[in-house]
């Protein structure tokens, strides 16, 4: 099926379903990649005790926060 018969399937609401192949599908940008930081003693308590206030993990609440500063970075430059 060709991207312009697609989107007025999709478009005109028609069922498109049948036309994707979910097992190959991909959000960009989304795949994990694992980084290694370390940090002082004090910082991973204080982490710790902000993810059990919030009820997440660490791993979440870093993730949380680091996202946060790059939708809305300090200095006011555009997200990266």
């Amino acid at each position: 099926m060709k991207a312009s018969e697609f989107d007025t399937k999709f478009e005109a609401g028609e069922d498109i379903e049948g036309a994707l192949d979910f097992a190959r599908a991909r959000r960009p940008n989304l795949e994990s990649r694992r980084v290694n930081v370390d940090f002082p003693a004090w910082v991973v308590e204080g982490l710790d005790r902000q993810a059990k206030r919030l009820g997440v993990t660490r791993q979440s609440l870093i993730k949380m926060w680091i996202a946060q500063k790059l939708e809305h970075p300090v200095d006011g430059n555009p997200k990266l």
